[in-house]
């Protein structure tokens, strides 16, 4: 008995001793000289950056990211993989044979640097933007092929973290195929994300499994430790699109997912990712400006033609309700008008032409010009197999005509041909000076800052789709954090799923610079609503922006100001409630004159919307009820 006792002890001891010797056997380790930690100008983010080795003295980059000491991100690793055979095949080169392209990178140099500067969108959510980093670079070269080397660009924000790789030019002038991007994110234990699969889908708070499909970006995240943050990615205009997928090896882990390989010339950098942080859910939203910092500054040198507005589609395409919706435009102070899909023929076949009109009662030269002296702008859409057929000629002829912008429609996403070519088309359009609306499946990623003629984009589930009003105030904190978005604002239609007053308030909450309203509305359905005031005064582009209030999914009041007038909006999800808004954003000492705006069953207007008004100051606080998907809306003038 004895002799089995100590014979069970010693296999025992054996077996946690080959246990152990197995771990150190495939463990990793830090490569001296490799670690640094950045931090945001505030000292509230440190991303820390260092490589491991394995004893087969393989390596791989890892980061971490954490605020005020909070994990956000754990240890992750950072990594792409590439397969330049091909390429150095036919120049008679060294073919790399590694299994991980990136295994054998090794340090060569880390420098860091400080930037704190200040631009000017010409329309924004901002008068100013300030670009305020601490930042490093690591330089790194293939231990055993010398011409390739890859510098790791890492930036550390208020707002958040940034990194990306940049690739100098080959001496040799090799090819670059990135084949993946096996960035990971690894989080806190009980993170949930705000997920959809495409840039249209509904929203749903899931745990990380259990995904169905790769989450679109931006993708908004509420940690256990109570702090909010937002994966996404900037400057993707010479790339692949790049969602998230959950790891099959590793919990509560993300990944990048390339839609496509990307193929490339040196030097050339990826498009940034970037993992916003905030303590509050409308921080993410006043902080979304790092991702316009993320890309190149405008090149378009006089943009004294870019003009933000409001916009309304002609429904009818004749003269005659071409003319019907000009004048209303011009009565109720709106900038532009649509001809959306149809105008030119069937917009899906390469054989319409569009610079073609086909519908027999349109004299679209004779609009043009109606319209221009009622001081009203011309928009086209123009579908992807036009845009595609014609662009060498089509934006010099609708500047010709005098047309102010076009509406992309059914453009192709994700793929590396089609993003270049998108960009491709806004340098078109800027060259004969041309603004952008692109429609359906396509997301910004701070872009309009390099071409500011682009006003906005698409890719959300908007009133085409008639969502529900807690899907409304999820966009706020997940959708518009990429940028400006056109959500398309109905009023009159009896589809939609919420009150007027609710409509009204997403002219302050959501912004874009061509703001639609009216989307699915006639002028023939305006009964001089008074509300209809706020449409009037409300502009689209803004000075500053503030989030006063919000929870995801649940509510949301933000105000924006331009020059001395503030706009506030509130929206509520599905359920009522009653807020206290603070007016405490306004000039103290000042007296202001409020206009309000809001849902009550007893108005006598079929829209049920009543307008007060009172004195305010910025000690006032505000009782703000709401119904059931409902809405709130305040505009704000300096007592005279």
């Amino acid at each position: 008995m004895m002799n089995f006792k100590s014979n069970y002890v010693k296999n025992c001891i054996f077996f946690l001793f080959m246990v152990l010797l197995s771990d150190v056997a495939f463990s990793q380790t830090t490569v001296e000289g490799t670690n640094i930690i950045i931090r945001s100008p505030d000292n509230n983010i440190s991303i820390r950056f260092y490589q491991k080795e394995d004893t087969d003295k393989n390596r791989a980059i890892y980061y971490t990211v954490s605020y005020k000491s909070k994990t956000v991100i754990n240890e992750s690793v950072l990594e792409l993989q590439l397969d330049n055979h091909l390429s150095e095949s036919a120049m008679a080169l060294k073919v790399d044979e590694h299994k991980r392209w990136m295994e054998n990178l090794k340090v060569k140099k880390i420098t860091t640097s400080a930037m704190d500067t200040s631009w000017m969108p010409v329309v924004g959510e901002k008068k100013t933007i300030r670009d305020k980093y601490n930042a490093a670079t690591i330089e790194m070269v293939k231990d055993d092929s010398p011409i390739y080397n890859v510098n790791v660009e890492i930036r550390a924000y208020n707002e958040g973290a940034a990194f990306r790789f940049y690739f100098p030019e080959n001496k040799k002038g090799t090819y670059y195929r990135i084949l993946s991007d096996n960035t990971e994110f690894s989080l806190p234990h009980g993170t949930k994300a705000w997920f959809t699969s495409w840039a249209q889908g509904p929203y749903s708070l899931l745990p990380l499994e259990g995904w169905t499909d790769e989450s679109e970006r931006p993708l908004t995240l509420q940690l256990p430790s109570g702090l909010y943050a937002c994966l996404t990615e900037a400057a993707m205009t010479d790339y692949a699109r790049t969602k998230f997928k959950l790891s099959t090896t590793k919990k509560n882990t993300i990944v990048a997912s390339m839609y496509t390989p990307a193929d490339l010339i040196s030097p050339f950098a990826t498009p940034w990712r970037v993992i916003m942080v905030a303590e509050k859910p409308g921080g993410l939203i006043e902080n979304n400006d790092i991702i316009l910092n993320l890309n190149e500054p405008s090149r378009i040198k006089k943009t004294s033609w870019i003009g933000s507005g409001k916009i309304m589609r002609i429904m009818t395409q004749t003269t005659q309700d071409a003319k019907d919706n000009i004048d209303f435009a011009a009565q109720h102070c709106l900038q532009y008008v649509l001809f959306d899909a149809g105008w030119y023929g069937d917009v899906f076949s390469f054989g319409s032409d569009a610079t073609k009109v086909t519908k027999p009662d349109l004299d679209l030269p004779l609009i043009i010009q109606y319209a221009k002296e009622k001081g009203i702008g011309v928009w086209l859409y123009v579908n992807l197999q036009g845009l595609y057929a014609q662009s060498d000629s089509l934006f010099r002829v609708y500047h010709d005509w005098g047309v102010k912008g076009v509406k992309f429609g059914f453009v192709q996403a994700g793929s590396h041909r089609w993003t270049t070519w998108i960009e491709e088309m806004f340098r078109k359009a800027a060259e004969n000076q041309i603004m952008v609306n692109v429609h359906d499946d396509w997301r910004p990623t701070g872009e309009q800052r390099t071409w500011p003629n682009l006003m906005t984009a698409e890719g959300i589930r908007g009133n085409e789709e008639m969502p529900d009003a807690a899907h409304n105030v999820t966009l706020p904190f997940t959708r518009f954090i990429a940028g400006a978005a056109d959500y398309t604002i109905c009023y009159y239609d009896k589809r939609i799923k919420t009150t007027h007053a609710h409509q009204l308030a997403m002219a302050v909450v959501y912004y874009s610079p061509i703001q639609t309203v009216f989307w699915y509305d006639k002028p023939s359905a305006y009964r001089n609503e008074p509300e209809i005031e706020f449409f009037e005064k409300i502009p689209a582009t803004w000075d500053e922006t503030k989030v006063l209030q919000g929870e995801i999914g649940q509510y949301i009041a933000m105000a924006r100001r331009s020059g001395k007038e503030w706009f506030v909006g509130t929206m509520t999800g599905n359920d009522g409630r009653v807020l206290k808004l603070s007016l405490s954003f306004l000039d103290k000492g000042k007296k202001y004159i409020a206009k309000i705006y809001c849902d009550d069953p007893a108005a006598t207007t079929v829209t049920k919307v009543k307008v007060d008004t009172k004195k305010v100051s910025a000690s006032t606080i505000l009782d703000v009820p709401l119904l059931p998907s409902g809405g709130h809306a305040i505009w704000l003038t300096p007592e005279k």
